[in-house]
């Protein structure tokens, strides 16, 4: 069966995750979607001189909604990253510019036939992907987005540097929207099996959680935009989809007891969000929370009223 994956939006972060995906072999064909026609162009003849000197092979098709009728995951990667730019640090500077995008792009994912899952880079990631699936009218299980899964990583990249161990020896989660009302779950983070309030004391855990949600903008401002981490975010969320892998990852997905789409985990297999996870918060947590999704609900239903 031919894998097939869809990328719509070519800049920084959508040519680096197809590059990842084609260099580890993921799909068999690609579909490069970009309004910068010299430009997707570009990267698809740099991308066919560069496979005869990798492992795999596969086809690549540029600027084709059509060809998206059969695919299996179509990533959206649209966005301005030069809007983060902004006084407040606040990923929803881009919510103007993606609400007058998303309502084109829905319509010719819906023209085209596409009936794989959708998955939402584009930022405010939470909000953009309760765009995308009410313009759409596809499943909610089947419009994911990002959600947190790179501010986990980014949380685990902390912890680890203060104790010197592997971030794979760390677990947890960061929740909520994938900006400045996120928080880190401490209650569910450890390290090597052990709570993670052994190591840390209160304020050094407050510290944490905030250096965790800034990692994204210390990366912009050192490079001009971000790439690798959230390109690999992505790989790992298509590969789950792909294999039916039903793993559990922190996306944003929607979720019943909030009405809205927001950062929490879930289980990702083929259509998407295949299964439910429930957190044992704390109170603390369980408000924050609530304060994060009430926030993107709000500015979803504001947005949806003027489209």
């Amino acid at each position: 069966m031919v894998r097939k994956i869809g990328i719509i939006g070519m800049g920084n972060v959508g040519s680096t995750l197809a590059h990842g995906l084609i260099a580890e072999g993921v799909a068999d064909h690609y579909v490069l979607i970009d309004p910068k026609v010299e430009k997707v162009r570009a990267d698809q003849i740099d991308f066919q001189d560069a496979m005869a000197n990798h492992s795999s092979f596969a086809k690549l098709t540029i600027n084709d909604y059509s060809a998206l009728a059969d695919a299996d995951v179509v990533v959206s990667a649209l966005g301005n990253i030069s809007l983060q730019h902004n006084a407040g640090e606040d990923r929803f500077a881009e919510f103007a510019l993606m609400q007058e995008q998303v309502p084109q792009v829905a319509v010719s994912l819906k023209d085209s036939g596409f009936s794989g899952v959708l998955v939402v880079i584009s930022n405010p990631v939470d909000a953009v992907s309760a765009l995308y699936q009410a313009l759409t009218g596809f499943p909610r299980e089947r419009v994911i987005g990002t959600g947190t899964l790179l501010d986990t990583a980014c949380m685990k990249r902390v912890v680890s540097e203060r104790l010197g161990v592997n971030p794979k020896s760390v677990s947890g989660y960061n929740l909520g929207e994938h900006g400045n009302s996120q928080f880190t779950a401490w209650s569910q983070v450890s390290v090597k099996g052990q709570p993670i309030s052994d190591f840390f004391s209160k304020d050094e855990l407050e510290e944490m959680s905030f250096a965790s949600m800034k990692g994204g903008h210390t990366v912009f401002y050192g490079k001009g935009y971000t790439s690798y981490g959230i390109a690999t975010t992505v790989i790992r969320i298509v590969k789950a989809i792909l294999s039916d892998a039903e793993e559990e990852l922190v996306i944003s997905s929607f979720q019943e007891a909030f009405g809205t789409y927001v950062g929490y985990p879930a289980l990702v297999g083929r259509s998407g969000k295949v299964g439910h996870v429930q957190l044992n918060l704390t109170e603390d947590e369980k408000v924050k929370l609530q304060a994060s999704a009430n926030l993107i609900k709000e500015r979803v239903e504001a947005a949806l009223s003027k489209i």
